[in-house]
């Protein structure tokens, strides 16, 4: 369900009728005539839904955590915001962007629209820019040949598998943020799907190096052993970006965790 089309519609139909009724039925009433409830319902409604419109296309929108791939940074019930205008502003629905502000950077938090599903929306954390070699092998991540440190940090208790699983704290750009790296679990990556420009990556049995093409990003997901991500689906056009994620609004089962995150 393309909900941002659904508020198009909307805005769309009680714009008309707030306008026909502006504009020439309220003239033709008399003065003490009780609005007609296709008046009452759909004019009234149209600032609401318009401003509603407005904030979720060009401000904010809110996300729920539907997957545990970015734990222990998300977890899944999380409600995020996402800042709609960082990457620039798009035009809604069709998200074409039609100004450009900042780009993405390693280490961001970031929605889109999932490359071979796009009526799908799916987070993960920026790993690779366009034009970077990313390599992930054996649990290790490097980028343009430099090695990225994992610092070791107390195990992570997966309270519903009530498992413990090794953390680490990674830094991507200017950003600290945690990680699970699950040591029994194979380094071989399948690659699931034929995806554009496949040829920039290159596969074996201890994990896989890509090569990111221009207009593109390559996104991992910080729980990396349980994470469909680009070392799988390949490559996040620009097009495809929503926004970056940058706070945690709500959570049903841990009112604590309200706040920013990195």
């Amino acid at each position: 369900m393309n909900f941002a089309l659904i508020l198009f519609i909307l805005v769309v139909a009680t714009g008309i009728i707030w306008a026909f009724d502006y504009f020439w039925a309220r003239k033709k009433r008399p003065p003490d005539a009780k609005d007609p409830w296709w008046v009452e319902y759909g004019g009234s409604f149209f600032p609401v839904i318009l401003a509603v419109f407005l904030l979720r296309s060009f401000l904010v929108e809110p996300f729920k955590i539907p997957s545990g791939s970015m734990i222990p940074t998300l977890l899944v019930g999380d409600f995020i915001l996402v800042n709609k205008y960082t990457y620039g502003v798009r035009l809604p629905v069709i998200n074409k962007k039609v100004v450009a502000l900042n780009s993405p950077q390693r280490g961001d938090v970031v929605v889109f629209r999932y490359p071979p599903d796009p009526s799908l929306d799916y987070i993960k954390r920026v790993v690779g820019l366009p034009g970077d070699k990313v390599v992930y092998r054996n649990k290790k991540l490097s980028v343009n040949g430099k090695e990225i440190v994992q610092k070791k940090t107390d195990d992570y208790l997966d309270r519903d598998r009530l498992f413990y699983t090794p953390r680490f704290v990674e830094t991507l750009g200017s950003v600290d943020h945690q990680i699970l790296v699950e040591a029994d679990a194979p380094s071989f990556v399948q690659q699931s799907v034929r995806f554009p420009y496949a040829d920039k990556c290159h596969y074996n049995s201890e994990g896989v190096s890509c090569e990111v093409p221009p207009g593109h990003y390559f996104m991992m997901g910080d729980n990396r052993d349980n994470s469909q991500d680009s070392r799988f689906w390949g490559f996040v056009p620009d097009a495809n970006l929503v926004g970056k994620a940058f706070f945690i609004w709500f959570n049903f089962s841990d009112l604590k965790r309200v706040g920013s995150f990195n």
